[in-house]
Order: structure tokens, then C-alpha cells, then sequence
């Protein structure tokens, strides 16, 4: 197949008409000849923002002649040289391979430091070759670094696609042929164009490989991600991290296992809890009045303490022996990453295998601000007794497509992964009809990572959060004492590049977190996680005017073309992934001055949130700020704060194991118990509120009367503010006289 890469020409001469300038054109004008793009250009403009187009080229040449050597002296004092050794450089810190070509006169070569020169594919003396010749030698070192791009499961994917072999097998659309006998399928098919269609293909393409058996170019893909990753082995996931998590938790537990997990875990950690018949103990996170999320204390982590809660555990009965798996979120969603070395230091041989849930933190293993702080990677110490597992989402901070994810497993010295029990476990849970194109983007993201573009990548990434945060600050400090937005983290920024790594190290004496002590260099913030926390809730609890909610912040934003990862009460989240540009937080933080200037001139809903108030014309004539005040007067009222972090720091009871509990619902054996009843009662289900969604009780847990209290207060909030409910899944909603009504599904009593 044959993709734009276009070859780049800086020279100053391109569009003059003297003899460099004809020159020139001349070479460009056979390179084109040959098949290939020329773009040129008359100078570098902004070296870094130039050299980050070297992912759409596929080569540069780059001018210089014997004028700019004529004052003489040393090279490296010639601003010329300092230019292209600038130049050279970044596109270096990217790219080792892209090829570049020096194009001067003939005397201009001896004149190039050789730190510059080793770093060329050439040096092209003018009218010394014909400009075809030159062309020819060009183009085929483009096209050689063009071929070594693609890795195995992608190259095989666009090279079936594009032979044009007639399909019988599934998909029934055939390549997109069916598409085109029906005018919304030929929407259809112009939306995602022809290559989507022709590349979504079965199973039965043998020369694809098979996810299923780990075989041919995907297996192939598989061992090269490995590679990249620094892991033992890795198995590309097509259904989301978590399926990752489900096949790990299947390989490793059966029914009656004990099993220690982070509180603080994605629902699919707790479907596997009930899947796997596994008793869970959990490790309890702390929490800040923002309603973000900790770290689980170190000392929870200590075999002592993780001996005395099996021993108290109502459902252990005996010696258990060792805990099967320690499951922990590394990251959490607001950023907090704990020191993988401690954990396996407390805990190797402690429990069999400890696996590391890094759907937030693929990216860690490819920069150094991040040692210590991931799972697996490249030099990292092997364990003595317990293997390692990270599940990863590839989609969420790298660039999969959606549901892309991946396994990487570390061997211990005294255990290797069985492949074929492994398998079984895949095999459970992975679909017989996978979707090539997010096997081929599992591919390409992990490419995408080779250092040292990957690490160039993430350090852009970082850069790019605290540019964010700088400039966030420069808004406040030039407001002075009116409101503004503050970026939750430390206090201390560097004025200038990513910093030292130490300063997001989580310490006791700070109070920017909230977390009280924290065991010295246990804990950081991830900076490319930034948290943005809105007026009117201070970090002990207490609020203050003016108050303004995020949720109303976030669907202002959308309306204005901005989409957050996730709000609070009085917090949203974004991220700063490799895909994002100055362009866009730029743009985030002028629609956050433009509703700070929409509230302060107490704007009507009708003319800042339009779209909203079509949806919900009970607020029609209210303004921004009176909207704020009135929800943020509710929540003040009910000190919703406190009552949220009591509720999730609350003792949850175990009466059944999670599995008991939800066989119990399979068989109906389970009643529908309005809110007001519920203290007490044992759940079937998961009750999961978002914000923030961890869950709040699992199957087989008691019912407190904290949460019975928080459960009251959402469903008063949500009859009153309809357009901002708090969505609590697990719950059942019904029509009632007086409003909606909800009920949780609870183990029939006796």
C-alpha cells in the first residue's frame, strides 16, 4: 500500500532563481518523478514545532552553503552549523532512523562537526550528479525507512487488504461490498472509508495469525510489543482492560481463594471477585474532602497487617495459606502511582502473584520521571517467588483504538507463565471474532513507543501538563483576589521544561493532597493527570463563596466543544495523553476565563448554555450564577463533602461472598428494597455512584446507614436538579407520584 510520507526540502534558495535555487527544484522535480511528495520550505521556523513533522516524512534535505561559512572561524561558533545541530537534534530525540541528507557545495562537507555529520544518511554536492541519480539514491533510502516503519501484524493486515482477493468467509458485508447495495450503507461505507472495511476481516485469514492460538504476524506483533515493553511475555486484548483483568484473575483463582484488593478497583477486578467464586480483603485507600482518591497507606501493604485482616475476616475459616493474587490500581483515575519496588519488597513470596491494574499507565515504562513508579519494563528486578501481571488500556493514554489493551507478564525466578493454562483462560473470555483493527492499533501503539520516539513522546506529554499548569497560574496571580480554577498538585512548579521528578513525590508535610502521612517516596502524582478544582469547597471540608459545582463547569464546557474525562462535586479531570496539543489546553483555558466572565456578569442560562436549557427549560429563568448558588446551597446544606468521604471510609460488612450473594440474584432469590429500607440489608449487586464510580458495596455486603443517608440525599438532589442527577448504578429506578423512586436489589431475607 502506498502511504503519504512526502520527502521535506529546507533550503533558504527554493524559490529563488539563482543557481542554488534551480539547483534545487531541479532535484525536487525528479524525486517527484520518481513517485514521491515534495514539500519545501525556506526555513527551520521553530525547530521543535518543524522537527515534530518528522512522523509525516520520509526524508529531509537540508541546505547549506559555502556563503554561510565565509566569515570563518570555528564551525561550531557558525550560526548555520548551531541551526542544523539543533535541528539534527530534535529530530534525533524522535527518530533514529528517519533519514536526512545534507545538500551543499562541494567544499562544505569538511566544514561539519562530525557529532552532526554521523547523523546523516548523506551529503548530496550539488551539480556533481545528475539530479535523477540523486533523486534515485534519495527515494530508495526513503522508501527502505518506510519499510522498516510498519510491525508485523499491521504490515500483514495492509498488505491482505490490498490484494484484492475475493472473500467467502465472514463478516457478511464482504470487505464493505454489501454496504454499497443500500443507500445508508453507502454512508456507511464513505464514512469509514475502504480500507476500515477491507482490513475487518475473519479469523480464517490464515496469513493474518491467529489471537486465538498466538500465532503467525500476530503472535509476531506480541513478542515485538514484548520487546518494546520489557516484559517476559504480552497478549494483545481486544476487549477493553477489563477483559485483561478477567483473564488474569481466571488463570490465577478459583472458587474459595483468598484474594487481597485494592478498594479502590475498577468494577471488573469485583465481577472476577464473583466470577472466580474468590473471598476478597481489601485494602483501604484514603480520601480528601475533593472526593479524590489516595494511596493505601503503606503499612496496609505490610504482611502483618494483610495476616490480621484474613484472620478477622468473618468468612475465613482455618489457615487459608497464601493470599493467591494482590490486585492494586496503579494509577488511580486522578493520578496516584505508588513504588512498585516497595510492594514487591513487602510482598514477593507473601502472595502468589501480585498484578498491577495499569489501565491509566502504559506509558510509564517508556520515561524516567516514572521509575520505580510501573509495573514491568526493561531492567526492572525479577522476583524471587511471585510472578508479576500489568493489564494495560493501550486506548486510554496511548494510541489504540478503543477496547485496545494488553497483558505483559514478569516470570518470578521460581515461576513461568504456563502458556497453555494461560491460553484457557484467553480463551474464556477473548471473542472467537476479534477485531483486526484494534489488533493492528495494539500493534501500531506499541511501534509507536520504540525509544526514542516513545519516550520523546511522554516527555511532550508531561511538558506539555505543566505548561498547563503554568499558565493557569499566570491567570490567578493576574486576577489577584477575584476567583479562579486551581490545577490540584504540588505547590512547587518548575518555571520551566518537566522538572525534577521529585517534586510530584507525595510527602507528609504537604498539605496540597489531603492524604495525611505518607510513607517517604511511596507515593507521586502523575502530572499528565490533571485535576482541576472548581470554587467553593476547601480541601478540609468546608465550603465557601462563591460556589460553583462542576458539574455545571463541565456541560458549560461542552457546550463550547469541550468533553472532560470525568467530575466531582466540585473537581473534573482531565489528561493530558500523547494525542494532546497546545492547541486544545490553550482552548480549555479560554472557555474557562470566558465562564468566569459569563458568571461574573450573571449571564442567563438562555444565552451561555443553550443546548442545555433546550433539554431542561425548567431552569429558563435563571441565570449562571443563580444556578451555581442554588445547587451549591444544597450541597453546602447537606455537607455533602464529609457525608461522601464518611461513606466510602465506612466498615463494609461481608454476610456472604460475593459470588453467593450473586447466585442468589440468578436464581430471584432477592427483593427489591426501597432506599428508606435498606440499612442493614445484604446487596446482590454492585452499587457503583458516579462521580466517582468505585464501587460503594459489592455482593454479599451489608448495607450501612451512611449510605443509606447518601442514597436519600441523591434522590432529593436528583427530583430537584433534573439535567444533573447522580447516576448510581445498581440502583432501580421507577416512576413515583412524588418523583422518581429507587430501590436496590437485596438478598431475600429469611
Amino acid at each position: 500500500m502506498r502511504f503519504r510520507f512526502p520527502i521535506v526540502i529546507i533550503d533558504e534558495d527554493f524559490r529563488s532563481e539563482n543557481a542554488s535555487g534551480l539547483g534545487i527544484r531541479a532535484l525536487a522535480k525528479a524525486i517527484e518523478g520518481e513517485g514521491v511528495e515534495v514539500i519545501g520550505v525556506t526555513s527551520y521556523g521553530d525547530l521543535s514545532s518543524f522537527a515534530q513533522q518528522q512522523s509525516r516524512a520520509s526524508a529531509f534535505i537540508v541546505s547549506i552553503d559555502d556563503e554561510e561559512f565565509a566569515d570563518g572561524g570555528r564551525a561550531e561558533d557558525n550560526a548555520a552549523v548551531r541551526s542544523l545541530r539543533e535541528f539534527v537534534a530534535e529530530i534525533r530525540r524522535r527518530n533514529v532512523d528517519l533519514p536526512i541528507f545534507l545538500h551543499g557545495e562541494t567544499k562544505t562537507a569538511r566544514h561539519i562537526p562530525n557529532d552532526v555529520l554521523r547523523e546523516l544518511h548523506g551529503f548530496i554536492h550539488m551539480f556533481e550528479d545528475t539530479p535523477e541519480f540523486v533523486a534515485r539514491y534519495i527515494v530508495r533510502e526513503a522508501r527502505a525507512y518506510l519499510d522498516q516503519l510498519t510491525p508485523p501484524f499491521f504490515r500483514a493486515l495492509t498488505h491482505y487488504a490490498q490484494d484484492g482477493s475475493y472473500s467467502w468467509h465472514c463478516p457478511g458485508h464482504s470487505g464493505g461490498v454489501a454496504f454499497l447495495k443500500s443507500p445508508v450503507g453507502h454512508m456507511f461505507h464513505q464514512f469509514f472509508g475502504e480500507n476500515l472495511l477491507r482490513a475487518d476481516v475473519c479469523n480464517a485469514v490464515e496469513e493474518l495469525g491467529q489471537l486465538l492460538d498466538h500465532t503467525g504476524p500476530v503472535a509476531a506483533s506480541e513478542r515485538n510489543a514484548a520487546r518494546i515493553f520489557g516484559c517476559d511475555q504480552l497478549f494483545f486484548v481486544t476487549n477493553g482492560t477489563s477483559t485483561a483483568n478477567k483473564i488474569v484473575w481466571h488463570y490465577m483463582v478459583a472458587p474459595g481463594d483468598v484474594v487481597v484488593v485494592d478498594r479502590n478497583c475498577h468494577k471488573s477486578v469485583l465481577h472476577a471477585i464473583v466470577m472466580t467464586g474468590a473471598i476478597p480483603v481489601f485494602l483501604m485507600p484514603t480520601r480528601n474532602h475533593y472526593g479524590i482518591i489516595g494511596p493505601i497507606p503503606k503499612g496496609e501493604f505490610e504482611p502483618e497487617s494483610i495476616r490480621r485482616k484474613i484472620a478477622a475476616h468473618p468468612l475465613i475459616k482455618g489457615d487459608p495459606g497464601k493470599p493467591r493474587v494482590l490486585t492494586i490500581t496503579q494509577s488511580t483515575y486522578d493520578g496516584i502511582v505508588y513504588n512498585v519496588e516497595t510492594i514487591k519488597g513487602l510482598l514477593d513470596g507473601v502472595i502468589d502473584t501480585l498484578h498491577f491494574d495499569e489501565a491509566w499507565l502504559p506509558h510509564a515504562a517508556f520515561h524516567d520521571y516514572y521509575r520505580d513508579m510501573h509495573a514491568i519494563g526493561a531492567g526492572r528486578p525479577r522476583n524471587k517467588v511471585s510472578m508479576i501481571f500489568s493489564t494495560q488500556s493501550t486506548h486510554k493514554l496511548l494510541a489504540g483504538l478503543s477496547q485496545a489493551s494488553q497483558i505483559l507478564v514478569q516470570d518470578s525466578e521460581a515461576e513461568k507463565l504456563d502458556g497453555f493454562q494461560f491460553n484457557e483462560a484467553y480463551h474464556m473470555h477473548v471473542s472467537t471474532s476479534p477485531q483486526y483493527a484494534i489488533i493492528a492499533s495494539c500493534d501500531v501503539a506499541a511501534a509507536m513507543m520504540e525509544p526514542p520516539g516513545g519516550t520523546a513522546l511522554v516527555e511532550e506529554s508531561i511538558a506539555e501538563a505543566l505548561d498547563f499548569r503554568r499558565a493557569m497560574r499566570k491567570v490567578e496571580a493576574e486576577l489577584g483576589e477575584s476567583w479562579w480554577f486551581k490545577v490540584w498538585g504540588p505547590e512547587k512548579l518548575a518555571a520551566e521544561g518537566i522538572g525534577r521528578r521529585e517534586d510530584w513525590l507525595l510527602k507528609s508535610g504537604d498539605r496540597w493532597h489531603g492524604f495525611g502521612k505518607v510513607a517517604p517516596g511511596f507515593n507521586m502524582l502523575d502530572p499528565i493527570k490533571a485535576t482541576i478544582i472548581t470554587p467553593g469547597l476547601n480541601l478540609n471540608g468546608s465550603f465557601a463563596d462563591p460556589g460553583i459545582p462542576a458539574a455545571i463547569v463541565t456541560k458549560y464546557l461542552a457546550e463550547h466543544g469541550i468533553i472532560v474525562e470525568k467530575t466531582g462535586l466540585y473537581s473534573f479531570f482531565i489528561m493530558f495523553t500523547i494525542g494532546i496539543t497546545k492547541g486544545r489546553w490553550n482552548t480549555m483555558v479560554t472557555e474557562l476565563q470566558q465562564f468566569k466572565d459569563d458568571y461574573d456578569h450573571d449571564r442567563p442560562l438562555w444565552r451561555v448554555m443553550p443546548e442545555f436549557l433546550r433539554a431542561h427549560p425548567a431552569y429558563e429563568d435563571k441565570s449562571l450564577r443563580q444556578l451555581c448558588d442554588e445547587i451549591h446551597a444544597v450541597y453546602r446544606d447537606n455537607d455533602v463533602a464529609r457525608l461522601t468521604t464518611e461513606m466510602y471510609l465506612s466498615e463494609m460488612v461481608p454476610a456472604m461472598t460475593p459470588a453467593a450473594a450473586y447466585a442468589r440474584m440468578t436464581h430471584w432469590e432477592v427483593e427489591r428494597v426501597p432506599i428508606d429500607e435498606l440499612d442493614g440489608r445484604i446487596s446482590a449487586v454492585l452499587l457503583t455512584p458516579y462521580p466517582p464510580g468505585i464501587p460503594l458495596l459489592i455482593p454479599g455486603e451489608r448495607v450501612n446507614a451512611r449510605i443509606v443517608n447518601y442514597l436519600k440525599f441523591a434522590r432529593e438532589f436528583n427530583r430537584r436538579f433534573p439535567g444533573f442527577e447522580t447516576d448510581i448504578h445498581g440502583l432501580v429506578k421507577k416512576k413515583g407520584n412524588g418523583g422518581a423512586e429507587y430501590f436496590l436489589d437485596c438478598v431475600r431475607a429469611a
